[in-house]
């Protein structure tokens, strides 16, 4: 489903107005949310965190007509990550992203792959890193990068305070968090990035999910069990 991204926000209690729009696009057996978010006006836009399906993503990029300048990763699982280098081959479009603590997971793509029974994946190699304070550009918008480990070491978020709109990635869910419970997981530096960084944003502060229904800061202060 297309929405424009003042609408996302104003289903979710408040009011902006902006000119991006937004598809989510469940890929993989994860049902992982890959986000295509363009300029209506411009039509350039970005993909975020293309984790597979890249025919399904395609499919959406040419029904909205949109020129993919850029694509951004949140961190480097192979739900999110895997599909980057046959995207970015397909439309032309350089690799942004995620912080350089996770390029030993963009590294170890093939091996995840094949533990999922897929063969023949890439590592990725980003034509740019992310760290905490950077400013990355969707379809003219600014949004601040911030650095928030835990999940992986090196998991960014996309926020506009302008928009009161972002994107987590694996960080907060819907009424959950993000895993921890791998080897370079770190549950006490994921629920620091989350209070310090993430749940200081306003209540109406809307959000896209890596997985399932986005939500807002204030509902997840309310039920987030995590967070209360």
């Amino acid at each position: 489903m297309t929405l424009p991204v003042s609408r996302l926000v104003r289903l979710n209690g408040n009011k902006v107005v902006s000119d991006l729009k937004v598809t989510i696009i469940p890929v993989t057996p994860f049902q992982q949310n890959c986000a295509l978010i363009w300029n209506a006006e411009t039509l350039k836009g970005a993909v975020i965190d293309p984790g597979g399906d890249i025919q399904k993503i395609m499919k959406a990029v040419k029904s909205a007509g949109v020129t993919v300048e850029t694509i951004f990763l949140t961190h480097g699982h192979l739900d999110h990550a895997a599909g980057a280098n046959e995207l970015a081959e397909l439309i032309g479009a350089r690799v942004v992203g995620p912080q350089k603590g996770d390029q030993f997971l963009l590294d170890s793509l093939p091996e995840q792959a094949i533990r999922f029974g897929v063969h023949g994946l890439k590592a990725v190699k980003p034509d740019q890193w992310l760290d905490e304070g950077d400013n990355i550009s969707i379809g003219g918008e600014s949004f601040e990068v911030l650095h928030c480990p835990g999940h992986t070491p090196g998991h960014v978020v996309f926020v506009s305070r302008h928009l009161n709109f972002g994107i987590f990635g694996d960080v907060l869910f819907r009424n959950s968090i993000g895993r921890t419970d791998f080897e370079y997981g770190n549950h006490e530096e994921l629920l620091a990035a989350i209070s310090g960084k993430i749940m200081v944003l306003p209540d109406d502060f809307c959000f896209i999910c890596g997985h399932g229904e986005s939500s807002t800061i204030g509902a997840e202060r309310k039920s987030n069990p995590f967070i209360r």
